[in-house]
């Protein structure tokens, strides 16, 4: 049995790389975990994927991914929901067979599937992806880092206790933390990245925070989600 965890980018199906195209149709069968309902949208997505790129009809078996809620003990509990659908679905396997799992953007950032894997003890090939901060840096024409410089990826919990650098790369923002800061910094955010919902907005934040929360707000209430990624850069 072999396992691989592809990383199949963070919404254009261009962004899928030959070698993520190669372990796909290696794999005997595909793991799918289908999320709330309002995400629908990324369900078909997925299934473009793997109409365009995978060869003949592969197996597909899919399961409901459990909603993830906040703080240290919803998260613990929704790790244990995921380990059991996991292995699962990994017991479907015939000993000669292979699986794979598909992940959003990169595997090896801000996502859960490998540190799963890993406590279930199972050995995995990881094919890398385009992460959400690769396609927000190429969508802005920018590089995430200034010459000889650091950039620092993390979370709207953690930014709000502060900038932590120069160049800060902020996933994972429901509360939109930008909001909150008091600094001279420029913005370059995105949501929907690679999908042809696509938005773009950068300026200084203090002249388009508003027009961030505004554009934000009206997208969510529109499609029922909302994924989306910034740079926060001090001149």
């Amino acid at each position: 049995m072999k396992l691989f965890v592809i990383g199949i980018g963070a919404g254009d199906p261009d962004y899928v790389t030959m070698q993520a195209v190669r372990a796909l149709n290696a794999a005997d069968v595909l793991f799918l975990l289908e999320k709330a309902g309002e995400q629908r949208e990324l369900i078909e997505l997925r299934q473009e994927i793997i109409a365009r790129y995978v060869e003949g009809t592969p197996r597909i078996l899919t399961a409901q991914d459990p909603p993830r809620g906040r703080g240290a003990e919803a998260v613990a509990a929704w790790r244990r929901q995921r380990a059991g659908i996991f292995e699962r679905l990994i017991k479907q396997l015939a000993p000669h067979e292979s699986g794979a799992f598909l992940v959003w953007g990169d595997p090896g950032l801000y996502d859960g599937t490998l540190a799963i894997l890993d406590e279930l003890g199972v050995e995995v090939e990881v094919i890398p992806g385009i992460s959400a901060p690769q396609a927000l840096a190429a969508r802005h024409g920018i590089a995430l880092n200034r010459l000889g410089g650091a950039v620092h990826v993390t979370t709207g919990r953690r930014l709000a206790g502060g900038l932590p650098a120069d160049d800060v790369v902020v996933m994972l923002d429901g509360d939109q933390a930008f909001a909150n800061l008091d600094e001279d910094v420029e913005i370059y955010w995105g949501a929907y990245l690679g999908t042809p919902d696509e938005i773009l907005i950068a300026g200084a934040l203090a002249d388009v925070k508003d027009e961030i929360a505004r554009v934000r707000a009206e997208a969510r209430a529109r499609k029922g989600w909302m994924f989306d990624t910034y740079l926060l850069r001090r001149p």
